[in-house]
């Protein structure tokens, strides 16, 4: 008898290994594998920007960075004793202007590089729920706890959306033809939106989304979707799998969600060597109870002798 069901997920034809360089950018469970991703010492960069929750954000910023075009006074804000920026998240606010705009931009030229040298681009989408700042009639990426009555919030349809990601990955494929697309809906749910609300904007990510998919007939790149939002909802629905707020997936449904992603999404030669730094990893956090013993010091010798093995291997990798 079967008493759970499994999501089917297809194997990627262009799969990530340790010559890969990994771009990943959305919402926070794009944090959660880029953790992943960098603690088994993949090339990984992650959320240049912060953490970005919705289609029409993230596009925006992709067009900035296509363009280069760099952040300007006129661009950033002052409200509770930080200046800030609608565009990004509060992580990258700053005391000070100056500091604001140096960041921002330094991200600009950085991720211009980036997407021109990645192999993978993984982008994760939260919501389609937005803020629309009133005074600018523009789509704000975070609130940055500016008052409520600034802003109008408003449900994304799937046709704007579909326009959106359309946009992205037009925008990503001028800078850079070749790279592959890793596509997911993020698994946490926004119930601060509402029960109804939630499941309202996931349907619309949904929607658009699979019509790009379908509807993109490049042979020159290769559109993924990985299922973390089925997994967690139906291999993963009972509570034990999420953190206290019994909204954000915990450590066990990460980690589970992992193994399949890495089990599709990750060339097989590249199995081996996750093993060797899953190995030395734990042994890094590894706490001795005699630190001076033979055996102890015999432990940290061949320690060093695997590390090294790896990293004159794999130059990228340093422990």
């Amino acid at each position: 008898m079967q008493f759970r069901t499994q999501i089917p997920i297809f194997k990627s034809n262009n799969p990530i290994d340790y010559n890969s360089k990994v771009l990943s950018i959305g919402s926070c469970f794009a944090e959660n594998m880029a953790e992943k991703f960098d603690y088994f010492k993949f090339q990984n960069e992650t959320n240049p920007f912060g953490i970005i929750f919705n289609p029409v954000s993230i596009e925006k910023l992709f067009d900035r960075v296509s363009k280069q075009e760099l952040f300007e006074e006129k661009d950033v804000f002052f409200h509770n004793e930080r200046w800030h920026s609608y565009e990004v998240h509060s992580d990258l606010s700053n005391s000070d202007r100056q500091e604001l705009l140096e960041t921002l931009n330094k991200a600009i030229t950085e991720t211009y590089k980036q997407i021109k040298e990645a192999t993978h681009i993984i982008i994760t989408f939260g919501t389609s729920w937005i803020y629309r700042n009133l005074e600018k009639d523009e789509i704000v990426a975070n609130c940055h706890k500016v008052p409520q009555k600034q802003f109008s919030k408003e449900l994304l349809s799937a046709e704007v959306i579909q326009k959106s990601i359309q946009n992205t990955v037009s925008t990503i494929q001028t800078l850079n033809p070749n790279i592959n697309f890793i596509f997911t809906i993020s698994p946490v749910r926004h119930i601060k939106d509402g029960f109804i609300e939630n499941q309202l904007s996931k349907s619309h990510l949904f929607t658009a989304l699979h019509q790009v998919l379908k509807t993109h007939n490049s042979k020159l790149i290769t559109h993924n979707y990985f299922p973390s939002y089925e997994i967690m909802m139906d291999e993963l629905r009972d509570y034990r799998f999420y953190n206290e707020d019994m909204l954000h997936p915990n450590q066990i449904a990460i980690d589970y969600i992992w193994k399949l992603f890495s089990e599709n999404n990750v060339s097989e030669n590249s199995i081996s060597v996750m093993k060797e730094v899953d190995e030395i990893q734990k042994s890094l956090r590894h706490r001795s109870f005699n630190p001076e013993s033979e055996q102890h010091k015999k432990f940290l010798a061949n320690l060093q002798q695997k590390m090294k093995k790896v990293e004159e291997k794999w130059p990228h990798i340093v422990f």
